[in-house]
């Protein structure tokens, strides 16, 4: 792919312009799926730029190849982990433990860190109709407006959603990035915390007294699981934990020369995938064969549970082959020395780039694929620390998160169970998903300087 040394850097930047162009027309106006849509943009890329189109195809195969070698197992295995801990009641059980701790008054504390704790293993939208129905019950028990308790469950799982692994987008720009899952983890952990508290408890307590929303009656009426049969609340915060424990000593065991000894037994359990496999074990014995579930049964839960991972798996791997096109073009030394010129921080950059495209396409998906395509082709961050690339990789999950509006799905998803229309939609879910965004990003862009 030498070829492509020589190009012309105005002409790379016309390409990669064009090619964005075609990418988000395609997806906006003609409403073409994503995964095909990336496809097209990332060839008109390369075209446009003159790279040789075997260098095209194999720029493309090499994308795909290798960014689902980092993350197919860790987007299947959590799947499964969270269907599991769906079933049992575990999610419930985290919930109604909480929030009979903190008591009413704090409620939205506790519905808060749940959906956080939640939406790492569990899809957002799963974890919303999950938990919604005890956010509703506490309004109509303290007689207060719906917000007061959904935006904090909302904000919980928007943090725990964008920021922290296993959930797919972290690891996804993770992989893309070269970066350890411990420091991802641990930084996403810090900038979701903060996130969570600005964009939860304290804006939902803003929106409850600005908007008096009742229960919507379809949501009120459904079937809770009996607290009585939940799994314990010791045993499900355990499970969790399994991986994220486990992943974090790992990367923690590498910066003590004292456990040299250790660190290959450390470096095996702690590889994202076998602490998935523990854990996924651990819940399919405590959460489901002793709380009565047949092998068919859980066979069937966990299967069921892989098929919305294929267009994650499908969408994440074109965004690899943009990623290369980029890289493989010279682009991404082009905006290497762009941004060198500029002075500004990479994690500004990251950060304003998923932004964009998740204000023009809506998908935080394809927000963090591109954002971190574009960053990961640039040449200068071979040298940056794992603590620097984490900070990055929360900037750029924060951009994909800001500004949900009428081309996010889970605008529609929020509207439609939580009976708002889409005028107080925008004043509430929309200004909460941007507090979660850029609120994530200035906690990571002061950790950053210390990197």
């Amino acid at each position: 792919m030498n070829a492509t040394a020589n190009l012309n850097p105005g002409r790379l930047i016309a390409a990669a312009i064009i090619g964005l162009i075609i990418l988000l027309v395609l997806i906006i106006v003609f409403k073409i799926q994503a995964m095909i849509s990336i496809l097209i943009g990332a060839v008109a890329i390369g075209i446009v730029a003159g790279m040789p189109l075997s260098d095209i195809i194999a720029s493309v195969n090499e994308g795909i190849g290798n960014t689902l070698k980092g993350i197919a197992l860790l987007v299947g295995l959590g799947s499964m982990f969270g269907a599991i801990l769906e079933i049992s009641g575990g999610a419930q059980t985290l919930a109604v433990t909480t929030v009979k701790k903190f008591g009413d008054k704090k409620a939205a504390w506790a519905l808060g860190i749940t959906g956080l704790v939640i939406a790492m293993p569990v899809f957002f939208d799963a974890g919303l109709i999950i938990l919604i129905p005890l956010a509703f019950s506490l309004a109509k028990k303290t007689k207060r407006s719906s917000l007061f308790y959904v935006i904090p469950l909302l904000a919980g799982l928007a943090v725990g959603h964008a920021y922290i692994p296993p959930t797919p987008g972290p690891v996804l720009v993770a992989t893309m990035l070269n970066v350890d899952l411990g420091w991802v983890i641990l930084v996403g952990i810090f900038c979701g915390t903060f996130a969570m508290i600005v964009a939860g408890p304290l804006w939902g307590s803003i929106c409850g007294s600005k908007f008096n929303i009742p229960v919507p009656e379809h949501v009120a009426n459904q079937e809770d699981h009996d607290e009585s049969k939940l799994p314990g609340f010791a045993q499900v915060v355990g499970i969790i934990l399994i991986p994220l424990v486990l992943i974090i000593a790992n990367s923690v065991v590498k910066i003590i020369p004292s456990m040299a000894s250790v660190q290959p037994v450390f470096a095996f359990f702690g590889e994202p995938f076998v602490a998935l496999i523990i854990a996924t074990v651990a819940a399919m014995f405590l959460l489901g064969f002793k709380r009565g579930y047949s092998k068919e049964e859980l066979e069937k839960i966990m299967t069921k549970s892989l098929e919305p991972t294929g267009m994650i798996l499908l969408v994440t791997a074109c965004g690899g082959s943009l990623r290369y096109i980029l890289q493989n073009s010279g682009l991404g030394e082009v905006i290497g020395n762009a941004v060198s010129s500029a002075n500004l921080p990479l994690v500004i950059i990251a950060f304003v780039v998923a932004a964009l495209v998740r204000i023009a396409v809506g998908s935080a998906t394809v927000a963090m694929t591109m954002g971190a395509g574009i960053i990961a082709a640039m040449p200068e961050i071979a040298a940056l620390s794992p603590l620097y690339l984490a900070c990055v990789t929360a900037a750029i999950a924060g951009g994909a998160t800001v500004c949900s509006h009428f081309n996010d799905s889970g605008f529609w998803l929020v509207k439609s169970l939580v009976g708002l229309d889409e005028k107080t939609t925008l004043k509430t879910w929309t200004i909460m998903e941007t507090l979660v965004g850029f609120t994530g990003f200035l906690v990571a862009l002061i950790l950053s300087f210390f990197a």
